[in-house]
């Protein structure tokens, strides 16, 4: 008994506890990325709804690698995914008004994050649109971008 106690008192020292909804060590620090990540979809909504594409991409890793899934198969890259919103949303009008709804927000490993959401575009002239998004996150080079999106 003496050895199973000294085991689980070591173990708790060796490996640091992580947070369900934290996901690093430190609870402040957890918070700030979450904050920095919610901040991040802010903007990103204000800029689409502003009718700038290309500032919403900001949130995204600039890089041949960030992956973008949706219904017409992957994308693969920045310059593409930009491109392919470009062709889908080429006016005010199909852009509509975009609304996010965060479902989850979760730090599965240290300068990694993943939200599932939802969105919703308010389109009078062509019809609403909607679905659910899962993003996976990596902070890089202190910074937290998108490096892969599933929206659907």
């Amino acid at each position: 008994m003496k050895q199973l106690v000294l085991l689980t008192l070591l173990s708790l020292v060796t490996f640091p506890v992580f947070s369900q909804s934290g996901g690093t060590p430190s609870s402040a620090s957890a918070a700030a990325n979450r904050r920095a990540i919610l901040q991040i979809l802010k903007r990103q909504t204000e800029d689409w709804n502003d009718g700038h594409i290309d500032k919403f991409m900001v949130g995204y890793w600039q890089s041949d690698s960030l992956t973008f899934v949706g219904k017409a198969g992957i994308t693969y890259g920045y310059r593409a995914t930009l491109d392919n919103y470009i062709k889908r949303y080429p006016n005010r009008a199909s852009m509509g008004s975009l609304k996010f709804d965060i479902l989850q927000l979760d730090f599965p490993a240290p300068n990694v994050a993943y939200v599932i959401g939802r969105f919703h575009l308010t389109r009078p002239e062509v019809g609403d649109a909607s679905g659910h998004f899962t993003l996976l996150w990596r902070k890089i080079k202190n910074r937290w971008v998108i490096v892969s999106d599933h929206s659907s």
